[in-house]
């Protein structure tokens, strides 16, 4: 027998809710209680005799095609967490999920699949490249050890089309690093990281160590980037300048832990923590006629 159609009662009663809703996606990274602690060796026999706390209880999630600002002080253990999520560092505990797999028990074959889907941009873009590799290996490798491209014309070709699409010319391929300059290198590494066309990149600090003119560059092209194949960045940065150009979510750090995280209009406006407004107080003012009151805080964690 047919359902009654709604009556004008239930169409009108805000008090009927309908059984119909829409799906809400999960998280593409989901980081829970994250610590990663160092040990401290002193003495003779070198025992361990305290820990370095450099990542303390950290928390967040991240939406698919969302980039999220983490941001705080050099030390204070953003580069850590990136590493530590990506596997680089090992975790003392916490739990990673990414895409729905526990990155912490990952092996064999499920760990691969996972390095495919996560990459990073480091911050140093000398540091980061073999200087006794041509471009074309540096950025190739990836492709031939995940076995991506066995074929050596077929690699090359992809190879330039990484570099053309980063801003890079295709005769590239065959120089070596030490022969480009800062920003250069850092699209060559950026080129790395999408060989495997990954679906996170950790960007930890990628124009820290650039000029501000070619900073925006890089800004604009990992902006491109992300809105042409759908990448999640988890972007690293004690720059509340750049940060705030980039990010649509930031998260604060300070001393190992999270203290404020939010939109970002929302922490640049109303900013809850004394930390997070001693940031904002210390980026630069571009007018000379404004005066900004430099706030400093060195206290708990607590605001």
């Amino acid at each position: 027998m047919p359902d009654a159609p709604p009556t004008e009662q239930s169409i009108a009663d805000p008090d009927v809710v309908s059984e119909t809703t829409t799906p809400v996606d999960p998280p593409l990274l989901t980081v829970s209680n994250l610590k990663t602690h160092f040990p401290v060796r002193s003495g003779v026999l070198q025992r361990v005799t305290d820990h370095v706390k450099a990542v303390d209880g950290v928390s967040f999630t991240l939406d698919a095609g969302e980039t999220l600002g983490l941001v705080g002080e050099s030390g204070c253990g953003k580069t850590t967490v990136g590493r530590t999520i990506l596997r680089l560092i090992p975790a003392t505990s916490g739990r990673v999920f990414f895409d729905g797999h526990d990155v912490f028990a990952a092996r064999g074959a499920e760990l691969r699949a996972l390095r495919r889907d996560m990459q990073i941009i480091f911050q140093d873009p000398a540091g980061s490249l073999n200087p006794r590799m041509r471009i074309a290996a540096i950025v190739g490798e990836p492709l031939q050890i995940h076995g991506v491209c066995t074929d050596k014309d077929e690699l090359r070709a992809r190879v330039e089309t990484l570099l053309e699409r980063c801003g890079m010319p295709r005769a590239a391929a065959d120089r070596y690093p030490h022969e480009f300059s800062g920003g250069q290198r850092q699209r060559i590494g950026i080129a790395r990281a999408l060989a495997l066309e990954p679906k996170f990149i950790v960007c930890d600090e990628p124009t820290s160590a650039l000029d501000v003119s070619i900073q925006a560059q890089i800004i604009n092209l990992l902006t491109d980037l992300q809105s042409e194949f759908g990448l999640s960045y988890l972007f690293i940065s004690h720059d509340m300048a750049v940060i705030q150009h980039v990010c649509a979510r930031l998260a604060v750090m300070y001393q190992g832990q999270i203290v404020e995280e939010g939109p970002r209009e929302q922490l640049i406006n109303d900013p809850q923590h004394a930390y997070t407004r001693s940031l904002l107080s210390a980026v630069p003012e571009p007018d000379p006629r404004r005066k900004r009151t430099r706030e400093t805080y060195q206290g708990p964690l607590v605001s």
